[in-house]
């Protein structure tokens, strides 16, 4: 079947509000794990994770942070506008342009738009001993997102610590409750570093320490990505056919040495949460673009939603990856920044991920096709046992290990 006629009502299950993760466990790791290898399900506890891996896993974390990108103005009439800052609008690292100073332009949604009637909002801000006045003005509008510009007079405040200031916590639209002081810390990987995220990575919010230091004692070695998380995370798709949905950009960052590991352990990567799957698997198609055009610049790394379902793709994966290195040697780079809005659903080849840490995710979403995608039609009888034995989904929910061969 072509994949662009995949019927989003095929990847449904009912899900009752109950079994709804509002909140996480107090001790991370003692969620429960649903264990699916070679077609065999059992339920096993996450902090025996290194236990129930496979010898020799390459484990590759998304290290992204989750931003305070929920700011909340009032208009002259007393009016609520939410503005929820996805990305800069000059295609920076989000981790860069939270640093800037006096000025910054952002791609926003805007929580009730039509009362904005005027175009400068403002609000008070006091972090530390450092007062401002932060204007937000509305540049442009298209298809649902706004352009805005931030503004401030004291050159001591970044924008970064602005957010950190006065901005909100994103947690998920589905928990129906407001964001409070413990989502701070529990919404967060305890390995969470480079900001720029308006989602956690959640398949990662099981690790703990301990953890990691019994990984790490098992011999399983381990790395991070960086993929920052978009707002598209929430969005449902609501055409019939998944090839009417349009999927959104993520930024990666990603090093010489990520890549020059991945492809030393390319039989034993397991991938922690569906952002470090589209990273890696992004990986493959960005090392043929270099491979058919070695000069191509940078700005132009882009890969899109379709493009693995387009053409048949002849490299191998250590082809495609040493092409990806020599690119990296050939403009003299360490880290490297691009664009993904791969979509994977069935039918799509897996290249390089042979393992998956995930959460179970809503019906209808692009994430269940990614699973469905992953381990077949099998999805279905993963999401009935985790419902029948009292699984905990979404964000704060339980977790599980897909190793389908």
């Amino acid at each position: 079947m072509n994949p662009k006629e995949i019927k989003i009502e095929h990847f449904s299950y009912v899900l009752p509000e109950e079994r709804i993760a509002k909140y996480p466990l107090l001790e991370r790791d003692s969620s429960k794990l649903l264990l699916y290898k070679n077609n065999n399900l059992s339920e096993e506890k996450f902090y025996n994770l290194s236990h129930v891996l496979p010898k020799n896993s390459h484990l590759v974390f998304n290290n992204s942070k989750v931003v305070n990108c929920r700011l909340l103005f009032r208009t002259e009439t007393g009016a609520s506008i939410e503005l929820f800052c996805l990305e800069p609008t000059d295609n920076t690292d989000p981790a860069i342009a939270l640093n800037a100073t006096h000025k910054c332009i952002w791609k926003c949604l805007v929580g009730n738009a039509k009362r904005w009637k005027a175009d400068v909002l403002e609000i008070q801000v006091t972090s530390k001993s450092n007062s401002t006045l932060l204007r937000a003005n509305k540049v442009f509008a298209e298809n649902g997102f706004f352009t805005i510009e931030f503004t401030w007079d004291n050159d001591e405040l970044t924008f970064g610590e602005i957010l950190h200031s006065i901005g909100e916590l994103p947690i998920p639209p589905y928990l129906k409750r407001d964001a409070d002081e413990n989502d701070k810390v529990s919404y967060q990987t305890i390995y969470a570093k480079q900001e720029g995220s308006v989602a956690a990575p959640t398949a990662g919010l099981h690790f703990t320490e301990n953890v990691l230091t019994s990984l790490f004692q098992a011999g399983i070695t381990k790395e991070e990505i960086t993929l920052h998380v978009g707002a598209g995370t929430f969005i449902p798709v609501k055409s019939e056919q998944i090839g009417d949905h349009e999927m959104h950009l993520e930024l990666v960052s990603i090093t010489k040495s990520n890549v020059i590991s991945v492809l030393h352990n390319l039989n034993n990567i397991i991938a922690v949460g569906t952002t470090s799957v589209r990273t890696l698997e992004s990986l493959y198609y960005l090392g043929c673009l270099v491979n058919e055009n070695p000069l191509l610049e940078t700005k132009d790394l882009f890969i899109q939603q379709w493009m693995p379902y387009e053409k048949e793709f002849i490299l191998s994966v250590d082809e495609s990856l040493k092409s990806l290195i020599h690119y990296f040697e050939l403009n003299k780079i360490s880290t490297l920044l691009f664009k993904t809005s791969i979509l994977i659903v069935p039918g799509f080849t897996f290249r390089i991920v042979k393992g998956l840490i995930t959460n179970f995710h809503q019906p209808k979403s692009t994430l269940l096709l990614l699973i469905a995608a992953f381990v077949g039609n099998d999805w279905k009888s993963i999401y009935d046992f985790a419902l029948e034995n009292q699984f905990r989904f979404l964000s704060f929910g339980d977790s599980s290990l897909l190793l389908p061969s």
